[in-house]
This record gives C-alpha cells, structure tokens and sequence, in this order.
C-alpha cells in the first residue's frame, strides 16, 4: 500500500512538472493594456493640460490612475513622466511596443502620450515564478527519489548482498551461521526459506556422514571377519608345511600361504581404498629404532625376492603401522607389475633414512611417473593387472604425513621407490 501511493505521488508530481513546461512554452505574451485605465489616464491629463505647461507642472499627477506614462508636447519636449527610464521618443516607444495616443485640448492635438507596455515584465515574472515552481517541484522529486533509493537499497539490495555472502558460506561448507533475518522485510519470507535450506542440508550432511561413519564400520568389521579366517587358513598351511613328507606337498603348503597373504593384502587395500576421506586415517608418529625396518621389510617381502641389507643404528620418527602399509604396498606392486627379484639398500643421507627398493621390470614411461602417487592413478603398463591405482598415492601420504617422502623415479635397472624416512627430532 505504502508502495503503491509513493508512486502515485511520483507520477502526480511528474504530470504537474509537465504542465508547467508545456505552458510555459506554449504560452504567448499578452500585450493589450486595460483600454479603461488608458482613457482616464488620457483625459485626466487632457483635463489638467494647463497645470502640466504652467508653473505648478512638478506637482501634477499624484492622483493619475496606476499606469507609467511619458507626457510630450507637439514639439517632442517631455512635459512629465512617472518614471525616469520610460520612453522619451515615438520611436522609441514604437520599438518597444508602447502606446500612444494624441491629446487633444478644445479640438486641437497639443501633443501626445506614451502609455508604458509592462506585459513583457510580467510575463518575465510569470515565468520566473513558474520556472521557481518547476525547479522547487524537481528538487522536491530528486528528495523523494534518494529516499526511495535509500529504501530500496535498505529492503531489497542489502538484503540480496547478505544472501550473496550467505551463498559463499553454504558453498564453502558453513552450515552453522544462520542467516539474519526481517519478518517484516519485503524478502523476509524469502531468507527464511533460504535458512531453512540451510538447516536442511545441516542435516543432510549430518545424516550424510552418520551413514558413511555406519558403512566404514561395517567394512572395518567385514575386513576382520574375513582376515580372521584367512589367518586360520594361513597357519593350518603352515603347519601342513612343516608336517609335509614331500617337497610337491610342501609346495602346494606354500602356495596356499602366499595367496593367503596376497588375500590379505587385498582386504586392507578394500578397507583404505572405501575411505572417502584419506586423512580420517589415524597417523601417530613415534621414536623408533632402526632395526625395526628389517623386520617390517621382511614381513613385507612375503615371497623372499629381496636381500635385506644392513641397517644403520639411528632413531627414527615414524608411525610403525602406516610404515609397514608403505613397505607392504611398495614389495605388492613390485610383485604385481614386475614380477622379478628386488634389490633392497639402505642408507642415512642427511636428516633421513632412505630405503631404496628397486625391481628388475620394464618400469614406466617419463611422462607417467608424476602421476602414479595421484589417486586411481596407473601407467599404461598396467592396463591387464588387477589394481586400483591406490598404493603409491597411499604410501605418498602416510610418508608426508610423517615427515617424510616417497619419490619414484626409472632406475638404471627397473622401478625404483625410495621412502625417506625422518631422523627423530627432525619433524
């Protein structure tokens, strides 16, 4: 309602402005006098002409009606005047469109009267109070408007802004400011839904995670329950093994414990690769002592490819759990991929213990070797081998994570991955 008579103002106001400039340019000056008032001013001094050509001349016209005029006798002289920048001439008077008149005393034209045109001055007056009025009433529109913008820019603009930075919070993932509202705001029930959705996708994200929580529990517990088994298995072929009374049988023993182990191996690969989130994985790095690579590498290189070489004494700073995974993941792939005995050396440069592991396969091509620690990731030397492209950007991650790095590269002789593993103190 408030909207709706601002507006009718504006147009009335508008159309009052338009009146005005059209009747000023199309108005046309007027330039008749009072033909009345002429006639007694004509005979009132045809009437005192002897007072005005006398003596007593300087004190006529006190009682003439209101009109300025110029007296002249037949010779042109100026007998009497009302005013002092009247017109003294007939030209003169011509010129500015005065009237004049003969006076006429006892029948004979003793002279003439130039009766002053004012209609010019007031239609300048006229126009000047009608241009006031415009200007009044244009000044009086441009108020109104900077109010109306400053009411626009208070229920509408500002408004839209604070969506604007609402909708930078929601996709950034701030779900927890709500967003300020006005009931009474032309666009309060408008932000009100728009906060509304925001509580619902609180909540959406919230039943979200709850669900992603439930199903890496139930792969945690499935991964379990199948490595309960499997290490059953495991040890049943292990004893089979020592009790075999033939080496075909012990082959067959062995064999068993091998694809236990790659079972194994698959299942913990099943469980990292089902995280959506690599960082939700706990990684709690620790002093610990050198020697224990020997044992990680030994139980990473299930198939006896590699040659654990001497390790050197120092204390290193790394979570025993994730650097078995990025041992684990490092031998699986060289069994996968290469399928050839691995050279193992380990040597202290610096601040770190690196661990070089190298196999005897065709490697990869340059250009894929940046590629091979990002996610899904694998060389085109991969194409017909099970795998999900998971390993090396794990193992990349737990390395980084603990103070570390991985680094690949085509050695002299195959692939070649070295995980740099820190010294304690240096992280």
């Amino acid at each position: 309602m408030r909207r709706r008579s601002f507006l009718a103002g504006l147009l009335i106001l508008f159309a009052v402005e338009i009146l005005m400039v059209v009747l000023l340019a199309f108005r046309s000056t007027d330039n008749r006098q009072d033909a009345v008032l002429v006639n007694e001013v004509v005979r009132s001094v045809e009437a005192d002409w002897d007072i005005l050509t006398g003596e007593s001349a300087g004190t006529w016209g006190t009682d003439t009606p209101d009109l300025e005029y110029v007296v002249l006798d037949g010779s042109g002289t100026v007998l009497y005047r009302t005013r002092p920048d009247l017109s003294e001439s007939i030209n003169r008077a011509v010129i500015h469109r005065d009237t004049i008149l003969d006076l006429t005393v006892e029948g004979q034209t003793v002279g003439k009267i130039i009766i002053d045109n004012d209609s010019g001055q007031l239609y300048r007056r006229q126009s000047q109070t009608m241009i006031l009025i415009i200007l009044a009433a244009m000044l009086l529109q441009c108020a109104v408007c900077i109010g109306y913008l400053g009411y626009l820019n208070r229920v509408i603009i500002k408004p839209f802004r604070q969506l604007e930075g609402f909708a930078e919070r929601i996709a950034g993932g701030n779900l927890d400011i709500p967003l300020m509202m006005d009931r009474q705001n032309l666009f309060g029930a408008f932000t009100e839904s728009f906060d509304i959705m925001r509580s619902e996708l609180k909540k959406a994200r919230a039943a979200e995670a709850r669900a992603n929580a439930s199903k890496k529990e139930l792969v945690a517990k499935l991964s379990h329950d199948i490595k309960t088994p499997v290490a059953s298995i495991k040890a049943v072929a292990e004893v089979g093994t020592a009790l075999a009374d033939n080496e075909r049988l012990r082959d067959h023993y062995i064999q068993i414990i091998r694809k236990a182990d790659q079972i194994n191996t698959l299942i913990t690969n099943l469980f990292t690769a089902t995280l959506e989130e690599l960082r939700q994985l706990t990684i709690t790095p620790e002093d610990m002592e050198s020697r224990r690579l020997g044992d990680m590498l030994e139980s990473a290189d299930y198939l006896h490819q590699a040659v654990i070489p001497e390790i050197p004494d120092c204390l290193l700073c790394a979570d025993p759990l994730r650097l078995q995974q990025v041992f684990d993941n490092i031998f699986a792939n060289s069994y996968k991929y290469a399928g050839t005995k691995i050279e193992v050396k380990i040597c202290r440069e610096g601040r770190r213990l690196n661990v070089h592991i190298q196999d005897y396969g065709k490697g990869v091509r340059e250009e894929e070797l940046p590629l091979l620690k990002e996610k899904f990731r694998r060389g085109s030397n991969a194409e017909h081998i099970e795998g999900a492209g998971l390993g090396l950007y794990i193992s990349d991650y737990f390395m980084r994570e603990m103070g570390g790095e991985l680094k690949i590269r085509n050695g002299e002789e195959g692939f070649e991955v070295t995980a740099g593993i820190s010294l304690s103190g240096d992280i």
